[in-house]
């Protein structure tokens, strides 16, 4: 099959790319600067950027299914606005070459009003993208553990830099964090499942941990020792201005993932795997692979 991969450069696309690769597939990746990409093995790369349509018309030429893996948090400013053209373009440009598989990888979360900024964005891109006239496939996953996952490095870099953490009451808000390498699993899994075409599906680790838990775990991995000292005064805003000063994640990036840490990410559906069967990672393998440089890197 012939697959289509926006994001490719990113960390869950740089994962992905080779894995697609492995499974027989020809490969696509689409960026926005080749010369910036190291393609593996057997990778055809296109050069195009989604904020900009009239860069995408020979892109989608021949794609049988196209992975969307994009998000503008880290280019500051209005994300979401820029996410929303982008998902906008993708469409059109998907319907235009006839394509009939999309693969979404969006954000996990409890539906409603009170989602934050970054998990809305997330949900408003699936819709967008469920009016195309391809067949979609949605993956919904919380935070994702591996070597250049944003929210991993935020959790690292504060066990490293703070032996005593005054935190805030997000610290106990439940997630399901779930290895890269599970992620790709699913991701490759869902494309030879023509059954999961126009599907929603939750993935998740095997373990619900707090915040507090996880940050606690990657301490005792990484020699660090770390006391966490939970108040019910400091806000998820309040939250930003201390990440910003003791990790160098861009705060493009990190105060949309801290304002989200009020919603709980846990795995209501567990319906992918009995389609997909993936024998998952445990939180403790996952960050020490991610603490010892174990999968593709941010690009």
């Amino acid at each position: 099959m012939r697959v289509l991969v926006t994001g490719a450069s990113g960390f869950v696309g740089g994962n992905l790319v080779p894995a697609l690769v492995d499974a027989g597939h020809d490969v696509q990746a689409l960026v926005r600067d080749p010369k910036r990409y190291d393609q593996p093995d057997g990778v055809e790369v296109v050069a195009g950027d989604l904020l900009d349509a009239d860069s995408l018309s020979v892109a989608f030429d021949g794609v049988d299914a196209a992975y969307y893996l994009v998000h503008s948090m880290g280019s500051g400013g209005d994300f979401a606005e820029r996410d929303r053209r982008a998902a906008r373009n993708f469409v059109a440009a998907a319907d235009a070459a006839g394509v009939s598989r999309v693969i979404y990888l969006g954000g996990l979360g409890e539906t409603g009003d009170d989602l934050s900024p970054h998990l809305a964005s997330r949900r408003e891109v699936e819709a967008v993208l469920a009016d195309g006239d391809f067949d979609l496939t949605t993956l919904r996953a919380a935070v994702i553990v591996g070597a250049g996952s944003a929210s991993f490095e935020v959790v690292h870099q504060l066990v490293a830099k703070l032996p005593v953490m005054v935190a805030p009451r997000w610290v106990r808000t439940p997630c399901q964090p779930i290895a890269v390498s599970d992620v790709v699993a699913y991701l490759v899994g869902v494309l030879d499942h023509p059954e999961t075409a126009g599907e929603t599906y939750e993935v998740g680790g095997p373990e619900v941990l707090s915040y507090q838990a996880m940050l606690e775990r990657t301490a005792v991995l990484a020699g660090e020792r770390l006391f966490v000292v939970p108040v019910p005064v400091l806000s998820p805003r309040l939250s930003t201005y201390w990440v910003d000063l003791v990790t160098d994640v861009p705060r493009s990036v990190v105060h949309p993932l801290i304002h989200g840490l009020k919603n709980p990410v846990v795995v209501t559906d567990d319906r992918i795997r009995d389609v997909v069967p993936v024998e998952l990672t445990p939180f403790a393998d996952a960050a020490r692979r991610a603490l010892r440089g174990g999968e593709a890197t941010d690009g």
